[in-house]
């Protein structure tokens, strides 16, 4: 009884954080703050199955919500038809040429005995494929990328609504780690750490790149929402007087509704995923991964396929983080690739997963929202800090310059503060597994 009331106590402590921050700046703020935070407690949960109950080193969280924000532009752009039939066709052809190559590549290493033939062969396999691909693949591009390229220049999406592009990031981020799984799972763990954190850069690599996929660094804004335009509602009669009954502005009304719109989106998605994960802890399957995590060699000794079980829940985390990405994505209207970046997207998530209790599901999703809070608060905390503490300083003094302008550094002073902070005096997080 005393663990639920300190547990119950932590998550009020953040509620009351939040409403403080409602009060005392706006309520806008407030929520966006609870948005972005219920996206990044569904990202510590997919770390959090990874690593909490089977003990994978995942360090490519970032590449896994990029996909799953590049899902909502394969998904919910409108079709482009002017691009498919320039060259949408021919993209899709060059990279089944591709796939076939690698697949004639394994074949022959396969079936053919060891020795110099089988090296020539396979060789001569994938020059002559790469050339191929090549040959199909530049003039497609060049063709898509020359339609209306100050606003499209990319193949567009499937045109569907936004909502199943959720679930559509889960299964892309899925499919991308289960290519990573199948090649560094069975080794040792940081060899997954040096493919996940590779794999990562690359899609970010191919995704600002690539203009015909997403419109590159150029980024893809305007996305479908799941939610009304704040512009329609104020031009709406009924919400205009509903908003006016109630003493506010139409405008700030507009913004509130839209966000709570996603708030009860983002909790219901959070929630259901939660159940799952709660469910799948319960249950022999979590059971058995936990004894996995703890002793693998006594686990393949009881008859347990490590690697196929490890690769299971690898896949599972990294779906649930390209759900995250496309919630994320669909928040923001658009997607610009240059704003992922490993600090946001992979090591704050796992601050948020250790700070709240790795292993404990409820402890990732406290741990995402306290520290989401103050990631977004330290830094005008700090500034406000600065300036109280420079004053009495003269204007125009180096010191006082130096800092205010180190306020910014803030927020990595602050989760380094908090990390070790837990790590002393509370190693197994706020909400410890049980």
């Amino acid at each position: 009884m005393t663990e639920t009331v300190k547990n119950t106590a932590l998550f009020l402590g953040v509620a009351v954080l939040i409403v403080i921050t409602g009060f005392m700046q706006s309520w806008n703020s407030a929520i966006l703050i609870v948005n972005m935070g219920l996206i990044s407690a569904i990202m510590a949960i997919g770390v959090n199955l990874q690593w909490g109950f089977a003990g994978l080193f995942n360090v490519g969280v970032m590449g896994f919500v990029a996909l799953g924000g590049l899902a909502v532009v394969l998904v919910a752009e409108p079709l482009s038809p002017e691009a498919w039939s320039a060259g949408g066709f021919g993209i899709v052809l060059a990279l089944l040429l591709g796939a076939a190559t690698v697949v004639a590549a394994v074949l022959v290493s396969r079936h053919m005995p060891k020795g110099r033939g089988r090296n020539l062969a396979m060789l001569a396999v994938l020059v002559l494929g790469f050339v191929l691909y090549r040959a199909v693949f530049d003039p497609n591009v060049m063709a898509v990328e020359a339609i209306n390229p100050a606003a499209a220049g990319n193949i567009g999406g499937l045109g569907l609504p936004v909502l199943l592009a959720w679930p559509a990031g889960g299964l892309l981020a899925a499919g991308a780690a289960w290519l990573i799984g199948k090649t560094a799972l069975g080794l040792r763990s940081d060899y997954l750490a040096i493919a996940t954190l590779g794999i990562a850069e690359i899609i970010i690599a191919v995704m600002k790149n690539e203009d015909w996929l997403a419109r590159g660094v150029k980024n893809v804004i305007g996305l479908p929402r799941p939610v009304p335009y704040e512009i329609d509602l104020q031009n709406d009669a009924g919400f205009v007087e509903s908003a006016a009954s109630l003493g506010i502005d139409p405008v700030t009304a507009s913004t509130l509704y839209v966000k709570l719109g996603y708030s009860v989106l983002f909790m219901v998605v959070l929630l259901v995923l939660l159940w799952m994960a709660q469910m799948a802890l319960k249950s022999p399957w979590g059971r058995m991964m936990r004894a996995i995590r703890d002793n693998e060699v006594a686990a393949e000794a009881m008859g347990k396929d490590v690697t196929r079980r490890h690769l299971q829940i690898f896949v599972l985390g990294s779906a649930v983080c390209g759900i995250a990405g496309a919630m994320m994505t669909t928040l923001d209207g658009q997607l610009t690739p240059g704003t992922y970046q490993p600090l946001r997207f992979t090591f704050l998530i796992w601050v948020m997963v250790i700070v709240g209790g790795s292993g404990n599901n409820f402890g990732a999703v406290l741990g995402a929202m306290l520290i989401w809070f103050l990631w977004v608060q330290v830094e005008p905390l700090g500034l406000f800090l600065m300036q109280v503490i420079t004053s009495g300083m003269a204007e125009g003094s180096a010191l006082k310059s130096h800092l205010i302008d180190s306020a910014a550094h803030m927020r990595l002073l602050t989760m380094g503060i908090i990390l070790l902070l837990v790590l002393r005096f509370s190693p197994r997080g706020l909400i410890p597994e049980k």
